[in-house]
């Protein structure tokens, strides 16, 4: 059997409630003078006004009807305020729900109709006139600045002090995933999941109130919101906040950071700029690479060019972070490392479920305090993907090595990541396939230098159809968020199929493997 632990992370203190917002502030009090966001040409926000400004907006909630357990959506720009909004939620027992912002009007519709918020937030420019059945909200604006009709008397309002009293188990935010049907799942999260996984991070990664972050990840999944941002607040350290990455404006800030989160696609611009050196990063003690394989040659390349060693680490929407490798200990290259601190992993076989031994690829199963509640309103699916013992099936494949280090091969199901987002080809193939002359359509992630896997869209017309590529990416943009849209489409007369007529993916990767070698 190939399953392994690590001792406890260290508990919270005694008699901290269940609420993870008091995990999250609980020494602040201690710090209100600090700056917690670091903010490029204007002025940052200490810890002082965002407790304040946090309070009322959970007063503001509160007026607008929200309840504890109801859901609040939210599809905004990036901005300090919307992590409020977060931490606001969390305090009066809402459910965040956050939103990406390149999502559809049609995806947002069926978001908002799964979920049934109290409350949208949207930017302003937004036009809510999508179609929802029997979903009674309310509706708020919030910008870039933070500004809105959210904010618009929140220096007027009284600030809410109370902590609502939840348990561990209790909903404290929805993360919607892809489904291989098309059909997008919501992983209901508790406090407990969160607070877990965040102490964990925090002990195996050291951090504490010296660090300072760049911070260039949106802020809509569990990466930037739940790893990043979490971890900032929990430790009262600072974060240099940045609307997204641009590696000139990241490296201009190396000298005053000591640790930078990214995927993969950030370090392989930074190593394309002249800039990036040792000097540059002489004040660094951790880069951590996510949420996409980075490639060996990526990761000796950087540390060549700057003597850091990039920490990998594994995770996903349903559980948070399950591995990483080791702050003080051998980072290896092409490896996620070693299970976080009370969590499980085992590898199975992917036909009879049996558990396998060290070197052997399976699928990855994960049992843990950071592994979710289930999926929303979703009970048979929920089900489906846990084991009798607790064990969560993951999808991935994965080997242990001999040293108990994961490494992940590849994925059961044929989700492609690319520039860090999770892409089902179901999602893609369900667009093309309607439009008029296509007879069928297979999506498949190739290897990418900057976003490590592309978007391919393989289609085959009918005889008469007059479609071409161009004509089949721009009818399909309308609908699909942008990352979601293949980078390229290209037309044969038939998919390679096997003897039981299921069209063989591998071989069409295979095929066009360095397509974008050449083709950027």
């Amino acid at each position: 059997m190939t399953s392994i632990s690590r001792s406890s992370a260290r508990q919270l203190r005694t008699g901290e409630g269940d609420n993870f917002f008091q995990r999250l502030t609980r020494d602040w009090q201690m710090y209100l003078d600090k700056e917690l966001f670091i903010l490029p040409n204007q002025q940052g926000m200490t810890y002082r006004v965002a407790l304040d400004r946090t309070q009322r907006l959970a007063a503001t909630l509160v007026t607008l009807g929200v309840k504890p357990g109801d859901r609040v959506a939210v599809q905004v720009d990036k901005s300090p305020t919307a992590v409020l909004l977060y931490l606001a939620c969390l305090q009066m027992g809402g459910v965040y729900l956050p939103l990406n912002t390149s999502y559809t009007q049609a995806e947002i519709g069926y978001f908002i109709n799964d979920a049934e918020p109290q409350l949208f937030v949207h930017r302003p420019d937004f036009k809510p006139e999508f179609i929802y059945d029997n979903v009674h909200m309310k509706l708020a604006t919030l910008d870039a600045n933070g500004t809105g009709s959210l904010t618009y008397h929140l220096d007027k309002i009284e600030p809410l002090s109370v902590v609502k009293n939840v348990s561990a188990d209790d909903l404290a935010s929805i993360l919607y995933t892809s489904g291989t049907t098309g059909r997008s799942k919501g992983a209901m999260l508790s406090h407990g999941n969160l607070s877990s996984n965040c102490q964990a991070l925090i002990d195996c990664w050291q951090f504490g109130e010296q660090d300072v972050l760049i911070h260039a990840l949106p802020i809509f999944h569990i990466h930037g919101l739940f790893v990043a941002c979490n971890m900032i607040l929990a430790s009262t350290a600072s974060m240099v906040f940045l609307t997204s990455f641009k590696a000139q404006e990241v490296l201009e800030y190396l000298p005053q950071a000591t640790v930078l989160m990214g995927v993969p696609t950030f370090y392989t611009r930074l190593l394309k700029d002249p800039n990036l050196g040792n000097d540059s990063c002489q004040h660094m003690r951790l880069f951590v690479s996510g949420s996409a394989p980075l490639s060996v040659d990526a990761h000796e390349q950087f540390k060549q060019r700057t003597g850091q060693t990039i920490l990998e680490r594994y995770g996903m929407t349903e559980t948070g972070m399950i591995c990483s490798n080791p702050y003080d200990g051998e980072r290896k290259a092409g490896t996620v490392g070693l299970p976080l601190a009370g969590v499980e992993i085992r590898i199975v076989d992917r036909v009879t479920a049996t558990k396998l031994a060290h070197g052997e690829v399976g699928i990855i199963e994960v049992r843990g305090p950071n592994v979710f509640k289930g999926y929303w309103r979703m009970p048979e699916k929920t089900a489906e993907e846990f084991r009798n013992d607790g064990f969560f099936v993951t999808g991935d494949l994965g080997r242990i090595d001999e040293d108990g280090y994961l490494q992940i091969v590849g994925r059961d199901k044929d989700l492609v990541i690319s520039g860090g987002y999770n892409i089902y080809p179901k999602e893609v193939e369900s667009q093309i396939d309607v439009l008029p002359g296509v007879i069928e359509s297979a999506v498949i992630g190739l290897p990418h230098e900057d976003f490590g896997e592309a978007v391919t869209a393989v289609v085959v017309l009918a005889p008469d159809a007059l479609l071409q590529d161009v004509d089949i990416k721009v009818r399909i943009a309308v609908s699909l968020a942008k990352y979601k849209q293949p980078k390229r489409v290209i037309i044969i007369d038939a998919l390679p199929r096997n003897t039981m007529g299921k069209v063989m993916k591998n071989e069409l990767r295979n095929i066009y493997a360095d397509l974008y070698h050449t083709v950027k």
